[in-house]
């Protein structure tokens, strides 16, 4: 297993406080102190995934700086992960990317562990720490366009199926905008895919703020 992998499931075993969480933290801390320097706090699997497109895109090897992308089953876990990375745990840089229905529970894990008082949105995207509105599936939509989601819909086969779709009763009647968030929540793994998918569709120029901000910058390198 890659050791961003290896990192991610002994995380998420020392998070979960079972039998197995002392020797999964004693991993977590030898495979962080192997050169990782930043994680990057996500809501979900789809958000890990847009995030790592977008680092393809610019170029940018996130294992070889030092920077993992940790999907953590959603923000109410926002604390434990924070206390465990951050200043009160392994030390680590974090950085993070959040739902604005959800921004109260990374706000309040921050303050927590230290990283500030009173944080509004300007400071804790100060801190790594953007916030998506509503969330990241919807700021891709807003960036791409209507018209550039269904085109990359039809590039991944799935324009027909989208076409069926907006003809059900419940969709009649809806914006487009929200037919097209309802559907690439429809099936499992779909979210993720198109998430991946919309990133390397994007004009470079467009890409949504929460997004363009989340990763930190690149490593300068001594010639």
């Amino acid at each position: 297993m890659p050791e961003p992998d290896r990192f991610r499931v002994a995380v998420h075993t020392w998070a979960a406080g079972g039998p197995d969480s002392a020797r999964a933290a004693v991993l977590a801390r030898r495979l962080a102190g192997d050169g990782l320097t930043t994680v990057v706090l996500v809501e979900g699997v789809s958000d890990r995934s847009a995030v790592e497109a977008l680092a393809v895109r610019r170029g940018r090897d996130l294992p070889g700086e030092g920077v993992c992308v940790l999907p953590i089953g959603g923000a109410t876990s926002a604390g434990r992960f924070l206390r465990l990375l951050g200043p009160p745990g392994l030390g680590l840089a974090v950085r993070g990317l959040c739902d604005e229905a959800e921004e109260g529970w990374f706000r309040r894990g921050l303050e927590q562990v230290g990283l500030g008082v009173g944080l509004d949105r300007p400071a804790m995207e100060a801190l790594g720490f953007p916030v998506c509105v509503a969330d990241l599936e919807d700021e891709l939509i807003r960036a791409s366009g209507p018209a550039g989601v269904e085109d990359v819909l039809a590039a991944e086969g799935d324009l027909h199926r989208f076409r069926v779709f907006q003809n059900q009763p419940a969709q009649r009647g809806r914006s487009v905008q929200r037919q097209l968030r309802r559907f690439l929540g429809t099936t499992s793994g779909r979210k993720a895919r198109y998430a991946a998918a919309l990133v390397h569709a994007l004009d470079p120029k467009r890409v949504p703020r929460p997004l363009d901000r989340l990763l930190p910058a690149r490593p300068h390198r001594a010639d």
